[in-house]
């Protein structure tokens, strides 16, 4: 914060824009009956300016990841192998690779169960959890994400993922407050 200066980030057109460029693969024609939601850096492209990613992430409950993964091989999809975190990777018939994190937390079976939608209609983690989601990994491009998505957010969003991460993860609401001030400071 010693360094930073306000409005030496990327211009306000950017850092305001929400795009759908890249192709993604509708994993819904896949996977119909499981609940699910798209988690990762295809789930920033609603809170943030897009960012390059060649990986498709999505969370499931963890007492529903047969369904999913039964629905997955009905489709063709190939099980690469199992994740350091609960979950499996997964190639898709298009070669798309899939991470599915498994999850057997209270809040996401909130988060499976009110998301938002992208341009193409996939269900799209919530702002505040996807910001939960980011802080408990903690790694360099997911602080970045959380920074950038909590740069471009309003006030009442900001209130709210403040609320599900104090709720959540209360340990990391400094860190949090600080990714908030660098990521204001972007788009002075």
């Amino acid at each position: 914060m010693k360094r930073v200066r306000p409005g030496t980030g990327s211009g306000l057109d950017f850092i305001k824009k929400r795009t759908w460029t890249y192709p993604v693969t509708d994993i819904k024609a896949i996977v119909n009956r499981t609940s699910f939601v798209v988690v990762g850096g295809i789930a920033t492209r609603l809170y943030m300016p897009e960012r390059m990613t060649l990986d498709l992430n999505i969370l499931v409950l963890a007492r529903d990841a047969r369904s999913l993964y039964a629905e997955l091989e009905k489709a063709g999809s190939r099980k690469i192998g199992e994740l350091a975190i609960p979950g499996s990777q997964w190639e898709l018939p298009d070669l798309t690779s899939l991470d599915v994190l498994e999850s057997n937390a209270d809040w996401a079976r909130v988060a499976i169960a009110t998301p938002n939608t992208s341009p193409n209609g996939l269900p799209i983690i919530a702002l505040p959890y996807l910001v939960l989601m980011k802080l408990q990994s903690a790694r360099t491009q997911d602080l970045s994400d959380v920074s950038r998505m909590m740069g471009a957010a309003t006030s009442a969003e900001i209130a709210k993922v403040k609320e599900i991460v104090s709720q959540y993860l209360p340990g990391a609401l400094e860190d949090l407050e600080s990714l908030i001030v660098l990521g204001k400071l972007e788009i002075k």
